[in-house]
């Protein structure tokens, strides 16, 4: 089985590199009506544009744009700020971009300045985050299917978590969908064992998120477990129990990966995180953006997974993490 899909990816690769041939320079226009006057132009767009778990996808990003000969630009908001992510949209398509890639963490507030683009002929990808509840002009989406990793996650550990337990559950923001909708299909499973919860937000500094669930911990003592939504929260929590509540019957696990986050795991303060594979939330917009363009092959969504990591495999997540493709 392996041979086989090493086959099918050979021959994938090579049809990719045989459609862009000596194409490489591309100016925009309608899609599949490219002329040969300068590399095509890209820019992902998405908030806390500095945080680690953006690392692979950035490499993602810049690998595929090295195979398909186009030029990508990764910029964003330092934190949460929907409005100003939204007008980076608007200055990217007045800068230009023949493409955008666009982290739509809101459901709406992306609506009008996607639909802009689209009308005037720059296609809109979404990556990481997807707005699937409300309509929007965006052409596909590479990202995880949210509500269903919580689910996984919350099925994986149903077993381990006594009925009618206190738990304490986390985001590092507010108004995320992505992190409201892990959250949603956690606590669908949770409620099968009428298992009981206390929100947190610990904010995106995972060693001050630390102190923020140590806090919690300290003011509800029968919460012995911590569910997880995002990288900064899953991290602060293993954090938390490492300094105050070590071989206290106290465990974690969420999503995402740091390099702390995998360390925690190796030590058993974390069970496990949901990786949502961020190298081909980078890799794929940039193909299919490029095959939109050159050839006018509509894109089409891509499920990005909801890959368990715990003691059993996180040696190797260790080393991919080290070359930022996990």
């Amino acid at each position: 089985m392996r041979l086989i899909k090493r086959h099918v990816w050979v021959i994938w690769i090579s049809l990719i590199v045989s459609l862009t041939g000596c194409s490489t320079e591309q100016t925009r226009s309608q899609p599949g009506k490219s002329d040969s006057v300068k590399p095509l132009r890209y820019a992902f767009i998405t908030c806390a544009v500095n945080a680690r778990f953006f690392e692979p996808v950035e490499k993602g990003m810049f690998d595929a744009a090295r195979l398909m000969g186009v030029e990508c630009d990764f910029i964003g908001t330092e934190g949460v700020d929907v409005e100003a992510q939204a007008s980076l949209v608007r200055q990217a398509v007045a800068e230009g971009y023949d493409g955008i890639a666009l982290n739509l963490i809101d459901p709406e507030a992306f609506d009008v300045v996607v639909q802009e683009a689209i009308e005037k002929d720059v296609p809109v990808v979404a990556f990481n985050v997807d707005d699937h509840l409300t309509p929007n002009a965006r052409l596909s989406s590479v990202n995880q299917r949210l509500y269903e990793a919580g689910e996984t996650l919350a099925e994986h550990l149903l077993a381990l978590i006594p009925n009618k337990a206190h738990i304490l559950m986390t985001m590092h923001d507010e108004g995320v969908s992505a992190l409201e909708d892990r959250l949603r299909g956690e606590q669908t499973i949770l409620k099968k064992k009428d298992i009981q919860w206390t929100v947190l937000v610990t904010g995106n500094d995972s060693v001050k998120g630390a102190e923020v669930v140590a806090k919690a911990l300290k003011e509800h003592p029968d919460i012995r477990i911590i569910l997880g939504t995002g990288q900064a929260d899953t991290e602060a929590a293993g954090r938390a129990i490492k300094k105050y509540f070590p071989n206290k019957g106290y465990w974690s696990a969420g999503f995402d990966l740091s390099s702390e986050t995998l360390r925690l795991i190796q030590q058993g303060h974390i069970r496990c995180t949901i990786d949502q594979q961020p190298y081909i939330q980078g890799f794929y917009p940039v193909i299919q953006l490029t095959l939109y363009l050159r050839y006018g092959i509509v894109p089409s969504d891509i499920d990005a997974g909801a890959a368990i990591i715990d003691r059993s495999n996180v040696e190797q997540v260790i080393e991919l993490t080290r070359q930022k493709y996990r």
